[in-house]
């Protein structure tokens, strides 16, 4: 029997799923919590580490898989493969929140974050404050947060897997 050759695409398809099931789960609990709105830093802060983390261990299964070999060119498809996958099923779930599930989220969260704008800044008038929301409100149709979502996905899933590209590469002997 052959010994079938893994690639970046299988690797990054593997850990893509991975991440985007736990950004869809983190979501579906923050769903039932009443917090898929707030944007909480905190939560933010784990989901980068949680991406961190789950692009790496792409990289190194890769890695260990290919005879303890990466190029820097198999670390950076791996990680933006699994960024592009992740923001993808994240884009799916963002629409089932706002059409199904919740469709009031943009508004609410546009309230929330007035309100946070208010009270972080009591010199601020209310017409002021409702004049940056109207103004995000212009930002926020679902292609444009898709646009964001991907695009963003794939700066952060740059950034990881170049710095743990240049870590962990180790090129195959000539």
């Amino acid at each position: 029997m052959e010994n079938q050759q893994i690639t970046p695409a299988q690797t990054a398809l593997n850990f893509g799923i991975i991440l985007g099931a736990y950004n869809i789960i983190v979501g579906i609990m923050l769903y039932f919590l009443e917090m898929h709105y707030q944007n909480d830093q905190t939560v933010g802060i784990i989901n980068i580490v949680i991406t961190v983390v789950i692009i790496m261990a792409g990289i190194i299964q890769f890695k260990k898989a290919n005879e303890g070999f990466l190029s820097l060119t198999e670390a950076l498809k791996i990680g933006l493969g699994v960024a592009v996958i992740s923001a993808v099923l994240g884009i799916i779930y963002y629409f089932i929140l706002t059409g199904i599930l919740d469709p009031e989220t943009l508004d609410k969260s546009l309230e929330f974050q007035k309100q946070k704008m208010l009270s972080s800044d009591p010199e601020m008038s209310v017409e002021s404050a409702n004049k940056f929301v109207d103004m995000q409100r212009k930002f926020s149709s679902p292609l444009i947060i898709s646009a964001f979502a991907i695009v963003g996905s794939l700066f952060i899933g740059f950034l990881i897997s170049l710095i743990g590209g240049l870590i962990v590469k180790k090129s195959r002997p000539e």
